[in-house]
């Protein structure tokens, strides 16, 4: 068994703390010292182990996303059939732990900074190319080959506009609701044999 070094664990308590204020404050009013009392810390701590809010940030996306990336991979290994594989990849993305609006208004914050920070841009465009490989594992047993980038596509967009909605207004939004709102478009998409 590894032992896990005390630095990786206050890293990691640091980063999910980072991603916590996000939630609370957005971008513009999480700073490093809310991080830092958040975690229980002192400033000069959380500069120990970040160089700065940029890179504190950075790794608090990745933290994020690693946890999603964990649900994704969880349901997948449940999914026998290429249909199976393709819900487990849209529910992952809708379960409850996720999909709550102070989790969506931090994943816009950070969203919002990708075209100022390659860092963050770097990370959102392996965070598209997963999803991308995700759904075309399972779309090229289900539909014609040069429908498989579109559909793809239109399904991506679908999840992040569902997650900008709830991160911009969370009134009436449900987990329920957007998940039937991807089944409608499956539905109506996929061939009729799949349903």
């Amino acid at each position: 068994m590894r032992l896990t070094k005390i630095s990786e664990i206050r890293r990691r308590e640091l980063r999910r703390a980072a991603f916590e204020v996000l939630q609370k404050e957005g971008m513009a009013g999480a700073t490093l010292e809310k991080v830092a009392t958040h975690a229980g810390a002192s400033k000069g701590i959380v500069l120990h182990y970040f160089a700065n809010k940029q890179e504190l940030f950075e790794h608090a996306m990745r933290e994020a996303n690693a946890s999603l990336k964990e649900a994704v991979v969880e349901r997948l290994h449940g999914a026998r059939t290429p249909l199976e594989r393709l819900h487990a990849i849209i529910e992952a993305n809708f379960e409850e732990r996720f999909f709550q609006p102070s989790v969506c208004h931090a994943w816009l914050s950070l969203c919002a900074e990708v075209p100022r920070e390659p860092q963050l841009a770097r990370i959102q465009t392996i965070i598209h190319a997963r999803m991308r490989s995700n759904l075309l594992s399972a779309l090229t047993h289900i539909l014609p080959a040069g429908e498989c980038e579109a559909v793809a596509l239109a399904i991506t967009s679908l999840i992040d506009g569902l997650w900008l909605r709830l991160g911009l207004q969370s009134e009436g939004l449900t987990r329920d609701i957007a998940l039937a709102q991807m089944r409608d478009y499956l539905v109506h998409r996929l061939p009729k044999t799949q349903d």
